[in-house]
């Protein structure tokens, strides 16, 4: 794959493999998922993508606490919930961008990385 390469953070398994599934038929190469912050900061650490995906609820964790713990990765914050619960939080975080997980698509990823999809 000559895609981006993907860490998908999320607590919950059946999103981390529908979204997997996903970017790879678009040809983005998931390299690997973690559920918390932990798991995720040493995915990164071992995995060095070129991108996260990060739920922004993370049960007990907040996925904008997190990107900032990613600090050397773009970060693409996610959430069922929609953009403007979180309008002033996306702001202020480091993130490149949020898309809702009902828009999660290859080329949403490719756009919010600034290339063409």
């Amino acid at each position: 794959m000559n895609g981006p390469r993907c860490l998908i953070v999320d607590d919950s398994a059946d999103f981390r493999d529908a979204a997997r599934a996903m970017l790879e038929r678009g040809g983005i190469e998931v390299v690997g998922t973690a559920c918390d912050g932990e798991e995720a900061v040493r995915r990164a650490a071992e995995l060095r993508p070129d991108v996260a995906l990060v739920d922004v609820d993370l049960g007990a964790e907040s996925g904008f606490d997190i990107a900032e713990r990613l600090c050397d990765i773009p970060v693409i914050l996610t959430s069922t919930h929609d953009e403007q619960d979180f309008a002033d939080l996306i702001a202020a975080s480091p993130a490149l961008g949020f898309l809702p997980k009902f828009a999660l698509s290859p080329t949403a990823v490719m756009r919010l990385l600034g290339k063409d999809s």
